[in-house]
C-alpha cells in the first residue's frame, strides 16, 4: 500500500530550511539527492525536488477524494470521486515506484512539496469554510470547484512528467523506461479526471440555472436534499 502522509516512522526527510525542525538525521542535502538516479546527467537534486512536489500532490488529492467522497450527497458524484480517488492512489504507488526505483527516498518532503502541502490543504480547507451557512447545493458545487482546481494541477504535473521523460536517456530496462510506463497510464486519466471536472461544473451550473425551485437557506432540508440527490440523475 503506498505511503498517504509521510512521517518519521516511514523514513521521512527534508532539507534543513527556515521555519523546519527535524532531528538532525532527518536532513538530507543536494549533494546526497542528486545520488540517486545519477545516471541521467540531470539536475539530480533538482529533479528529486520535483517528484517530491508531484508525490505530494497526488497523496493530497487521495485525502481530498476520500473527504468529498464521504460529504456529498450526490450518488453519482459520490461513484466518481471514489473511482478518481482510487486513480489517484494508484498514482501515488507509481511516483513512488519510480523514486525508489532511482534510489531516492519515497518519503523526502522538499520545500517545493511543502509549498504544494500548503496550497492543497487550503483547496480541501474551502470545502469545509462556511459550513452550515451554506445549502447544500452550494456545499457540493464548493466541493466540485476544489476538485476542479486539484486536477487542473495534475493535468499540468503529469504533461510536465511527460516532458520530463524526454529528457531522459534512454536504455534497456531504464529510468526513462518506466517514466514512459507510468506516462501512459496517468496521463490519459487525468485527462479524464479534468474534463470531467470541467463539464461537470458546467452542467450542474446549467441545472441550477434553469431550476424553477431557488436555492436558499429559507428551503426545507428535505427539497435542498431531493434536488442534490436527482442532479445528473438522467
Amino acid at each position: 500500500m503506498p505511503i498517504l502522509t509521510p512521517t518519521k516512522d516511514t523514513g521521512g526527510v527534508t532539507k534543513a530550511m527556515r521555519g523546519v525542525y527535524a532531528e538532525l538525521d532527518r536532513y538530507v542535502d543536494d549533494e546526497s539527492l542528486a545520488a540517486a538516479m545519477a545516471e541521467t546527467g540531470l539536475n539530480n537534486a533538482f529533479l528529486a525536488d520535483l517528484l517530491s512536489a508531484v508525490l505530494t500532490h497526488e497523496r493530497c488529492g487521495t485525502h481530498l477524494y476520500r473527504s468529498v467522497e464521504g460529504r456529498t450527497n450526490n450518488p453519482v458524484l459520490k461513484a466518481k470521486y471514489r473511482e478518481f480517488g482510487s486513480e489517484t492512489e494508484r498514482h501515488v504507488e507509481l511516483v513512488e515506484t519510480l523514486v525508489a526505483a532511482g534510489g531516492g527516498n519515497p518519503s523526502y518532503l522538499s520545500p517545493l512539496a511543502r509549498a504544494v502541502e500548503g496550497t492543497d490543504s487550503k483547496i480541501l480547507e474551502s470545502t469545509f469554510m462556511l459550513r452550515g451557512s451554506l445549502d447544500l447545493a452550494a456545499a457540493e458545487m464548493a466541493m466540485l470547484d476544489a476538485v476542479a482546481l486539484a486536477e487542473s494541477m495534475d493535468r499540468a504535473n503529469w504533461q510536465l512528467m511527460a516532458k520530463v521523460t524526454e529528457q531522459l536517456p534512454e536504455g534497456t530496462m531504464s529510468t526513462r523506461d518506466q517514466f514512459q510506463a507510468a506516462v501512459d497510464e496517468v496521463v490519459p486519466q487525468e485527462d479524464d479526471h479534468f474534463m470531467w471536472a470541467l463539464t461537470t461544473k458546467e452542467r450542474l451550473t446549467m441545472l441550477q440555472l434553469s431550476s424553477t425551485m431557488a436555492a436558499s437557506l429559507t428551503d426545507k432540508a428535505e427539497q435542498l436534499m431531493a434536488r442534490v440527490q436527482n442532479w445528473l440523475a438522467e
